[in-house]
């Protein structure tokens, strides 16, 4: 039996980074002009347990559903991304546009990420995060 894995698991890679991928399938896109294209997209999901990422676009598979009546679900081919192995992309560098490693630093009391390039990799616009709640009295103001 596999031992279970406990604790906190980190990743360098978030929800909503820009990835390009720099090995198996989807390295190996090739543009018209015939000229390899890794392909680059957002990433959708992480599963740092598993080691495993969904990138938009990239890596997709056809489910074939059944329709369900009773949860009013229609049926046919549906397409989806499939997990892929996070050792598979790497992190856009936003100077150079390259693939990146990334390391961590603490900067002014906060944790940031940096490329190797020495620049900040901003927090991706994640969809599930909102703005904190203004008071009554600020609204006013503005």
């Amino acid at each position: 039996m596999k031992p279970v894995k406990t604790g906190t698991v980190k990743s360098k890679v978030k929800r909503g980074d820009q990835v390009v991928f720099i090995a198996g399938k989807e390295y190996n896109r090739y543009d018209s002009a015939g000229k390899r294209q890794p392909y680059r997209g957002r990433v959708i999901e992480v599963d740092v347990r598993n080691g495993k990422v969904k990138v938009e676009g990239a890596a997709v598979m056809k489910k074939h559903q059944k329709p369900v009546p009773q949860l009013n679900r229609e049926g046919g081919i549906l397409e989806r991304e499939s997990w892929v192995s996070i050792s598979n992309v790497a992190i856009v560098d936003p100077e150079s546009g390259k693939p990146t490693r990334v390391k961590i630093e603490v900067r002014d009391g906060k944790k940031v990420r940096l490329a190797k390039s020495g620049k900040v990799i901003t927090e991706p616009d994640v969809f599930g995060k909102k703005e904190p709640k203004k008071d009554k009295e600020e609204k006013a103001e503005e």
